[in-house]
């Protein structure tokens, strides 16, 4: 006798069975029982969540010659069941769509449709990836979906649900399969080396469970590796020796790494998930999904769901998210899509890869024009907060803050002479002390329209003067923090008074 793999012989064969689906097989339990079946289900989700397995133990449910109507708990054990289990029973036909996409085979279906069952109570139709069937095939599909004879029911599956028509989703009642947390996939993993005889380590199930990504087939499937090569039993070593760490998993320490401003560690993360064969291209498109959802989370909060995330990983997505803001985000994303761009056309493709790793890993020690202006404003000057705020744009260093800025302080004698000119000082870096001074990036704020014009001083500065500029607390604090010198002095003279006459 030929050996059956894991995933058939645990497969579901009852409601009860089904694994991280509750709230379908209630609803579809609770339509049986109030005799409220509908004749089109459509069950969607990605692979390994069970919707095949739950057509068949819907079949089951309708068509078990065991009770005399529908049940919710079918027998098993009829001819019927064992057919529907098996996948060749006669009045349940399952058909692949994906070598049976044209109108003539549609059209073979509603000539075939209009006789009664065999044996059974229904005549049903399960079309598997329903997604590759012909806009003509859908078409011609329609009007027997729509009104089928009552002994006829349909339940399709699929993948891909964005490619099936929406006339084709009016018509049936549609279930969306969640992946299953690896929680449940851990105790179901449990449960079948107990069956098995296998004794494997709890550490193994977690991992094992992880690896699945929310796919009880896959999980089953890696199971079955695992029990081949371990001889009754299993330990986690035995686990990360036949399988490597997932790419989701190493672009998470990858994201650690990143947090902690710590580039070594971000480079060797990078050249283990390239030691394990991906690709720039692939590799640059998980971590810009990745990201994402770490800045869906932190925009919109650990429970969102405009993040498609298993229950296991979403704690530790939020807990990730806490160590960044949304700027550095999105500026993570950006980074990453020119890398994308970059690797395609370049013959350094690697070079190019680890130099925006180690330049994300530093972005957290940049600072934001904005938040430097609040920490000189506040009367404090302090580092910026670790990963709080990032380069003004996707290309600028830190040092380009150094060089493109002027502060307006207010002259020494504001404070004891009101009615004296304010002061602007002009500051430059070191290296550029004796150039022109540079202009402000931020354009001057319009007078209002009855204001005067300001008659500005032309007066030569003078050492006295920038001797005077330096004693300013905030003039000092912009020196402290851009490093610059101060090599103009000009002051302002107030607008004169508007009078009645």
């Amino acid at each position: 006798m030929s050996y059956t793999v894991l995933a058939r012989k645990f497969r579901s064969q009852t409601f009860d069975e089904v694994v991280g689906q509750a709230a379908i097989t209630t609803t579809i339990r609770n339509a049986i029982e109030h005799d409220r079946i509908h004749h089109g289900y459509l069950f969607t989700g990605t692979r390994g969540v069970g919707k095949t397995s739950m057509a068949r133990i819907l079949a089951k449910a309708l068509n078990c010659l065991a009770s005399d109507k529908p049940t919710v708990t079918p027998c098993g054990k009829c001819d019927a069941c064992i057919g529907i289990a098996r996948g060749d029973d006669v009045d349940v036909i399952e058909i692949d769509a994906a070598s049976n996409t044209g109108v003539d085979n549609i059209r073979e279906l509603r000539n075939n449709a209009i006789y009664r069952p065999t044996r059974s109570r229904f005549k049903i139709y399960i079309i598997d990836e329903v997604h590759m069937l012909s806009t003509g095939a859908f078409n011609a599909l329609l009007k027997t979906l729509e009104e089928p004879p009552g002994h006829v029911k349909f339940i399709f599956a699929t993948t891909e649900i964005h490619k099936v028509p929406a006339t084709i989703i009016s018509r049936v009642q549609r279930f969306d399969f969640k992946s299953i947390p690896p929680e449940e996939i851990a105790e179901q993993l449990a449960m079948i080396c107990k069956s098995e005889k296998v004794d494997i380590d709890d550490a193994a199930v977690r991992r094992l469970s992880r690896l699945a990504r929310g796919s009880m087939r896959d999980a089953l499937s890696l199971l079955d590796q695992v029990l081949s090569l371990s001889e009754g039993q299993a330990t986690e070593a035995l686990v990360d020796d036949l399988f490597p760490a997932a790419h989701d998993e190493l672009n998470a320490e990858l994201i650690d790494a990143f947090a902690a401003c710590d580039p070594a560690a971000a480079l060797n993360v990078v050249d283990r998930i390239f030691a394990q064969g991906a690709t720039a291209d692939h590799w640059c498109s998980l971590m810009i999904n990745q990201v994402r959802d770490l800045m869906i989370v932190r925009t919109c909060g650990k429970d969102t769901e405009l993040a498609d995330l298993p229950g296991g990983t979403r704690d530790r997505v939020a807990n990730q998210a806490k160590q960044f803001d949304a700027a550095a985000l999105v500026h993570m994303i950006t980074v990453l899509e020119e890398l994308r761009r970059s690797v395609k056309s370049s013959g350094s493709g690697r070079a190019l890869i680890d130099a925006a790793v180690v330049r994300l890993a530093e972005a957290a020690r940049y600072a934001s024009i904005e938040s430097l202006l609040e920490a000189v404003q506040g009367g404090a000057v302090t580092k910026p907060a670790p990963r709080s705020a990032m380069p003004p744009s996707a290309s600028a260093p830190a040092a380009s803050v150094k060089k493109k800025s002027i502060i307006d302080a207010p002259s020494p004698a504001r404070s004891t002479a009101p009615s004296s000119p304010p002061a602007t000082a002009s500051l430059l870096p070191p290296a550029a002390s004796r150039r022109a001074p540079v202009k402000s990036e931020t354009p001057p704020t319009s007078p209002p329209p009855d204001a005067a014009p300001a008659a500005r001083s032309s007066s030569r500065t003078t050492q006295e003067d920038i001797r005077a500029a330096q004693e300013e607390p905030l003039v000092k604090a912009a020196l402290d923090l851009f490093g610059g010198q101060i090599v103009e002095v000009r002051r302002e003279t107030p607008a004169p008074k508007k009078t009645d006459d």
